[in-house]
């Protein structure tokens, strides 16, 4: 988030059992355009990948799936 790129980031737990057990967790961030993922890419990715390697070792996997939000519901309260 402190780059400056994304516009909201979220942490949750994956719901699903592991083989190998252990908990998995999702980081999910949402970017205002194509042109700050691009840019996160070529200016953050690399040294947040390795700085996450580092502290996590082999206990952390990084891969990248790219999403587009087509809509979005949400609940109104009264």
């Amino acid at each position: 988030m402190e780059t400056g790129l994304f516009i909201s980031a979220r942490l949750v737990k994956v719901l699903v059992d592991e083989d190998m057990g252990g908990v998995t967790y999702s980081v999910q961030y949402l970017s205002p355009s194509r042109e700050n993922l691009e840019l996160y890419y070529k200016h953050h990715a690399p040294r947040l990948r390795q700085e996450g390697l580092e502290l996590f070792a082999d206990k952390m996997l990084a891969f990248r799936t790219e999403l587009e939000v087509m809509n979005e519901f949400f609940h109104e309260s009264n």
